[in-house]
């Protein structure tokens, strides 16, 4: 697993080799990422990344945080939990020496509790998959002020989501057995 753009361009990032099932991680594939951050900087939803606030919940090993990072996002804060994802995503903040850019909080992400941080402007969401985490986790974090009205939220799972209340549907995309759901939040 490598950092496909920008500024960190082709740093290797801690492996988990095919995954850790017990840990729940599935780092998302460099295929996937190339393709998301395509679409992220091909002008569909403007520059979502430049200059952006990131909330990574369920971030893992942190690869779509770091690529954000190296593409121009100002702040990723990683919201994550499991004890072999923490060792490596602290791996991944001292290899890419990004320490004073992002803020890890070791919280459930469906209970993530108020914000001490901006508003997240981009949200990724990669919840293990089919157990309905992405839901409860997009509720926590809007009812508790981690994300910005018109945010862009990309949710990686392993088919499309409907978005909760307070959010609406922009599009899917499928790769293989991935899909992207794109939602906007609507605060009140």
């Amino acid at each position: 697993m490598r950092i496909i753009g920008g500024r960190m361009r082709g740093l290797g990032l801690a492996s988990v080799g095919k995954g850790d099932v017990a840990a729940h991680l599935r780092p998302t594939s460099d295929r996937v990422r190339e393709s998301l951050f395509s679409i992220l900087e091909g002008g569909r939803f403007g520059d979502p990344v430049d200059g952006a606030q990131v909330l990574d919940l369920f971030a893992g090993t942190g690869a779509l945080g770091f690529e954000a990072l190296s593409r121009g996002a100002d702040h990723v804060s990683f919201v994550e939990n499991g004890r072999v994802a923490l060792k490596l995503l602290a791996d991944n903040i001292a290899k890419a020496r990004v320490e004073a850019e992002v803020a890890v909080h070791r919280k459930d992400a469906t209970r993530i509790g108020a914000c001490s941080t901006k508003p997240a402007t981009l949200v990724f969401l990669d919840p293990p998959y089919g157990k309905s985490l992405g839901d409860k986790a997009l509720v926590s974090a809007a009812a508790q002020g981690w994300i910005a009205k018109d945010a862009l939220i990309v949710w990686e799972e392993a088919s499309e989501q409907s978005p909760p209340p307070q959010f609406s549907l922009v599009e899917t995309k499928r790769y293989g057995e991935t899909w992207l759901t794109f939602l906007s939040f609507m605060r009140d």
